[in-house]
């Protein structure tokens, strides 16, 4: 369960391909760590979809530090 997972904004237009758990590492696949999510090991977050395409984002909070693209 990650508390923060930080988008690296690699892909095509800053877009997240890939993203960096603290502790876990780094370039974990965005279609992974979206199947994570759905399975609900980290439950402080969750997934959208732009253009087709299914995304990891923080569940909304007043805090500002946990947010995927700080």
């Amino acid at each position: 369960m990650a508390k923060n997972i930080n988008g690296n904004q690699d892909g095509k237009k800053g877009r997240n391909d890939t993203y960096t758990i603290p502790g876990r590492g780094s370039n974990i696949s965005r279609t992974k760590l979206v199947k994570e999510v759905k399975q609900g090991k980290h439950p402080n977050h969750t997934t959208t979809k732009i253009n087709n395409k299914e995304y990891v984002k923080a569940k909304p909070n007043p805090k500002l530090d946990d947010n995927v693209n700080k």
